[in-house]
């Protein structure tokens, strides 16, 4: 057991002859007790210190302790944000590329249809259009058979002898010598694409109509060629 300040204080020694010099002694031992008295004290302060500083340290430890739990909290959470973000992130790029190739095959389709349409009015309007010219070759044929066997009318003796002048009749009275105001006036050519020809054998006249546009006539050819 450490001796403290009291103890040497009242630490009592024996006397004997030719012994040391009390006053000197106890001068000493005064000396001691103030130093020994300034160690502990100074121990006590050191000792103070000491648990104040373990104080700190184990307050820092647990501090690190919730800072390192802290941390692997935080990075747990910030993997499960980048994992979800992340897997927002694919849903949202398969979610754009689903509506991107719905939107192009729609869009394929509509496209698909309206050509559909289209193709089917041009094979409507073409059907239409050959019918069209059908009948009109075929009008064209029956008026041109009608105009034929109106000329043949005309062009028959019946009408010559019709139109004949009489041998007892005067020269003024014959329509050959008559000219009327119709008559004196010059003859235009009628200025058209139509030609007449005619088969002075046969007596047939072929009636050829004009075209009604440059783009008909390769068309219009076509069907006299076939005619």
């Amino acid at each position: 057991m450490a001796l403290s300040p009291l103890d040497i204080h009242n630490k009592e020694f024996n006397v004997r002859m030719r012994g040391y010099d009390q006053d000197q002694v106890n001068d000493f031992l005064s000396q001691i007790i103030k130093d020994y008295s300034a160690l502990l004290k100074s121990n006590e302060e050191m000792q103070k210190q000491l648990a104040d500083a373990q104080e700190k340290v184990k307050y820092f430890n647990d501090l690190k302790d919730a800072l390192n739990q802290s941390i692997i909290v935080a990075q747990e959470a910030a993997d499960k944000v980048k994992t979800n973000a992340e897997q927002e992130a694919d849903l949202i790029q398969q979610q754009a590329e689903k509506n991107a190739q719905d939107l192009l095959t729609s869009s394929t389709e509509k496209a698909n249809r309206i050509v559909g349409d289209a193709s089917e009015k041009a094979k409507k309007i073409t059907v239409e259009t050959e019918d069209l010219k059908r009948q009109t070759r075929v009008f064209r044929q029956r008026l041109q058979v009608m105009l034929e066997s109106q000329l043949e009318v005309v062009k028959s003796p019946e009408w010559k002898e019709l139109l004949s002048s009489s041998d007892a009749a005067p020269d003024v009275l014959d329509p050959a010598n008559m000219q009327t105001d119709l008559d004196k006036q010059p003859v235009q050519p009628v200025e058209s694409e139509q030609t007449a020809v005619a088969d002075d054998q046969s007596g047939y006249t072929e009636i050829i109509f004009p075209q009604e546009d440059d783009e008909a006539a390769p068309a219009a050819s076509s069907d006299d060629t076939e005619e």
